[in-house]
């Protein structure tokens, strides 16, 4: 009597709900073909659970071959980290494809989570890397390799059945080992892993150690994203260090050292003009007070300071928004908590600041007035100045704006205007005491 199709169903259904680490090693010795009806015949939640079991590259080869209904719904159930892991190792045409099936708030969210920054190891790692049980064999491993000619191949890189990292073994190492020996066997110790959203230097700490030919990439979770190459990863170095020091004083990172004059003007000259009227912007704030300037020259010889430390302030706050925007440490939602902090420092900061500064005008001057107004000055711009910091690069990315490209210039006119308004007005104010 032949078995009900029905029946047969139930219990595959049941055998990878019960023991589904099992049922993906089992799952791993049919073909793509294979493995793909097998996640088609069940229902989505179960499939996800299956497939996000298989190695990662063996989960790609069977999702390449469901269909794209089928796929999509599955692709749909898995975490979107796990999701982002599998659909990051299709090719393009099929990524767009699977990602255009999607419900499109959770289609954004998948796009979002692979569009890594150009700075982190996330930005320069490649997705396609071969994977394997700890449990194979040298002789399974190699055999493996061979069909993935289109690969570039030095580590072998080893995860459990939840996809995290747990070894590595050197191409010399397998091809030396003998045929029966397991890869656990081969792999010295936990491998050197680097965060998808680690920064760029950390990479090439690592790098530099040199324990490694690649360094693989995990997410949160320890699970294996992709590996970055020798060459890839100094290649994104050279190319960002240009980057962004030409960014930093506003020249176009498309710019060469032989590039037209033409070209460099077009490039060059709006941000020199912006520069210029930001400048006449703070020269104007000063010249509002030239009476009192004329009456208390110490006070021209006091106005860097007070633009200085200020400036700082808000250089300190921009940089540590930049950094944690480019990382997605934080996104434009935190605003009030990151102003919050840095008003909190802005003021610690500036008490500490204005009482030295204080202290030393006190002594040069012998004018305790030109002191106080020095130093309440000093608090109140550096105040102003770390709440400039932390929101200028969110209000630009806001607006879709570059922060690197503009942040910096607006935040010195926001610095400097506020540095010679308080400290100047602040003498208006007390001049009888000066």
């Amino acid at each position: 009597m032949p078995a009900d199709p029905r029946m047969v169903r139930s219990l595959v259904q049941d055998f990878i709900r019960l023991y589904p680490d099992e049922a993906a090693r089992l799952a791993e010795r049919l073909s793509r073909e294979e493995t793909a009806g097998l996640l088609e015949r069940q229902d989505p939640a179960l499939a996800a659970e299956l497939l996000r079991r298989l190695p990662g590259e063996a989960a790609a080869e069977a999702l390449r071959e469901v269909s794209d209904g089928a796929a999509g719904l599955i692709v749909a159930a898995l975490e979107p980290v796990t999701a982002v892991a599998l659909l990051s190792r299709l090719d393009q045409e099929p990524r767009r494809r699977l990602v255009a099936l999607l419900d499109p708030a959770l289609a954004k969210e998948l796009t979002d989570l692979m569009a890594y920054p150009a700075d982190v190891a996330g930005g320069f790692m490649d997705p396609r890397v071969a994977t394997f049980r700890p449990r194979t064999t040298a002789r399974e491993a190699l055999t493996r390799i061979r069909g993935l000619r289109g690969q570039r191949i030095q580590d072998v890189f080893l995860v459990d059945e939840e996809g995290r990292l747990t070894g590595a073994v050197g191409l010399h190492d397998l091809a030396l080992a003998e045929p029966g020996t397991r890869l656990e066997s081969l792999a010295a110790g936990g491998p050197v892993s680097v965060q998808a959203m680690a920064p760029r230097e950390d990479v090439v700490a690592i790098a530099e150690a040199g324990q490694m030919a690649s360094i693989p990439v995990v997410d949160l979770g320890e699970r294996l994203l992709g590996v970055i190459r020798p060459g890839d990863l100094v290649a994104a170095t050279q190319e960002a260090a240009s980057a962004d020091i030409q960014t930093m004083v506003g020249v176009s990172p498309d710019e060469r050292a032989l590039s037209r004059a033409s070209f460099a003007v077009r490039k060059r000259l709006p941000w020199l003009q912006i520069n210029l009227v930001t400048a006449f912007l703070a020269a104007a704030v000063v010249g509002l007070f030239e009476s009192t300037i004329a009456q208390f020259t110490a006070l021209a010889v006091l106005l860097p300071v007070v633009a200085g430390q200020s400036g700082n302030t808000g250089a300190q706050a921009l940089a540590v928004t930049m950094r944690g925007l480019a990382l997605r440490e934080i996104r434009v939602r935190h605003w009030a908590r990151i102003g919050g902090k840095e008003l909190v420092v802005g003021a610690v900061n500036g008490v500490a600041v204005a009482a030295v500064t204080a202290l030393g005008v006190y002594l040069w001057s012998d004018s305790a007035g030109l002191a106080a107004v020095m130093g309440v000055s000093m608090v109140c711009s550096m105040i102003v100045a770390g709440l400039a910091g932390a929101s200028v690069p969110m209000a630009l990315t806001v607006l879709g704006q570059d922060p690197a490209a503009a942040s910096s210039i607006i935040l010195t006119t926001v610095t400097d205007v506020v540095g010679f308004l308080t400290f100047l007005g602040f003498a208006t104010l007390a001049s009888g005491m000066l």
